[in-house]
C-alpha cells in the first residue's frame, strides 16, 4: 500500500530521528524484550537509508510468485527460538492449543483483510469508482504495490492470511476472510469494512506490504484516528484498536526479527491514520499492517520468501491472540 495525502506529507516533513533514537522509542513503546529481534535484524542487515518520496507506482505483475510455502516453512513452531517478553505487547503467544486442551479462542470471532486483489490490474474502472469514507470520498480499491521481480502485494497478503487463517483455527477463533481470491476485484474499501462490522468480529487486521521508496526498511501497523464525520464514527474502536495494534506490532517484531519501520512512525512501528476507509468505516477493533517495503531490495528479499511469511503471519496471530485472551 502506498501513502499520499496530506496527513502523510506532513508526517514526512517532520524532523527524522535518528536511528540510535529511533530504536530508544521502539524498544520503549514497544516490547523491551524484543530487543534482541532488534539486534538480530541489524547483524543480518539493518535499516538502511533515509526516508524518500513514498508512493512508488506498482508495475504490472508477472504473476510469478518467487517462493511457495513448504511443509517446513509452513509449522506453526517457525518461532520457536524468538526471544522471550515480558511486556503486555507480546505476552501470551499463540501457539497451537494441546490436543484435548480447552480452545483459547473458542467463541471468538476475527476477520482477515487481504489487502487489494490479484484482479485488481484488470478491472481498472471499477476499482477507481469512489466510495464515501466518511471523511470524504476514496477509490474503491486499488491495485497495491509489488517487488521489482514482480511478485504482488495482493499475493501477499492472501498467502500470509491462509497462514494466519490456519493459526488462528487451531486456537479455536472462527475466521473469515474478506475475500480468498475468488471474486474478479475488490471487494471495495467501504464493503471490507461492512464484512468485519457484520460478523461482529472481536478482532479485524488488513494485511498490507508497503510501496515505499527504495532504503525505506521495516514494519509499522496503522491504528484508527477519532473520526466523527459522515457514516464514520471511530470512537469507540480506538482505545481497543491501539492495544490490538501495540500486541501485533511488539509480536511482530520478536517473531519476524524485522525492525520497526524507519520512515514513518518515529521508530515506534505505530502509525495513525484518519484517511483510512477501512478504518474510517469499522465498528469493531481493527488496526493495519504494512509487514515490510516491497519496493526495497532487502524487504523484498524477506517478504518473497515462504518461510519469512510463516514468521510473519505467527507474528500477527501471537499479537490478535494476546489481544483476545487479555
Amino acid at each position: 500500500m502506498s501513502y499520499r495525502g496530506p496527513e502523510f506529507d506532513a508526517l514526512q516533513s517532520r524532523p527524522r530521528r535518528s536511528r540510535r533514537a529511533a530504536l530508544t522509542v521502539a524498544a520503549a513503546a514497544l516490547v523491551p524484550g524484543a530487543l534482541l529481534g532488534w539486534l538480530v535484524y541489524e547483524a543480518v542487515g539493518g535499516s538502511e537509508g533515509s526516508g524518500g518520496p513514498a508512493g512508488q507506482a506498482a508495475p504490472a505483475p508477472t504473476g510469478a510468485d518467487p517462493s511457495s510455502p513448504s511443509p517446513s516453512a509452513g509449522s506453526p513452531s517457525a518461532s520457536s527460538t524468538a526471544a522471550p517478553t515480558a511486556s503486555r505487547s507480546a505476552d501470551k503467544p499463540g501457539t497451537s492449543a494441546a490436543p484435548g486442551a480447552p480452545a483459547p479462542l473458542k467463541g471468538k470471532v476475527v476477520v482477515i483483510d487481504p489487502g487489494h486483489n490479484a484482479g485488481n490490474f484488470q478491472h481498472t474502472a471499477d476499482i477507481n469508482r469512489k466510495v464515501d469514507i466518511g471523511t470524504g470520498l476514496k477509490e474503491c480499491d486499488t491495485t497495491g504495490t509489488s517487488t521489482n521481480a514482480g511478485y504482488t502485494e495482493a499475493k501477499f497478503t492472501l498467502d500470509v492470511a491462509h497462514r494466519l487463517r490456519t493459526l488462528l483455527e487451531q486456537q479455536g477463533a472462527t475466521v473469515k476472510l474478506t475475500h480468498d481470491g475468488d471474486r474478479p476485484f475488490g471487494p471495495c474499501i467501504d464493503e471490507r469494512a461492512r464484512i468485519g462490522n457484520t460478523a461482529k468480529a472481536d478482532a479485524v487486521v488488513s494485511i498490507h506490504a508497503d510501496g515505499s521508496a527504495a532504503g525505506n526498511r521495516g514494519y509499522h501497523v496503522i491504528l484508527p484516528a477519532a473520526v466523527h464525520q459522515g457514516a464514520a464514527d471511530t470512537r469507540p474502536i480506538v482505545g481497543p484498536s491501539r492495544d490490538l495494534g501495540e500486541r501485533i506490532a511488539g509480536n511482530f517484531l520478536r517473531v519476524t526479527g524485522s525492525a520497526p519501520s524507519n520512515y514513518v512512525g518515529g521508530g515506534t512501528g505505530l502509525v495513525t491514520r484518519k484517511d483510512l476507509g477501512g478504518l474510517n468505516l469499522s465498528t469493531v477493533p481493527k488496526v493495519f499492517i504494512e509487514c515490510g517495503n516491497m519496493r526495497d531490495s532487502k524487504d523484498a528479499a524477506l517478504l518473497a520468501g515462504g518461510a519469512w511469511r510463516q514468521k510473519a503471519a505467527q507474528g500477527i496471530s501471537e499479537g490478535i491472540v494476546s489481544f483476545l485472551r487479555g
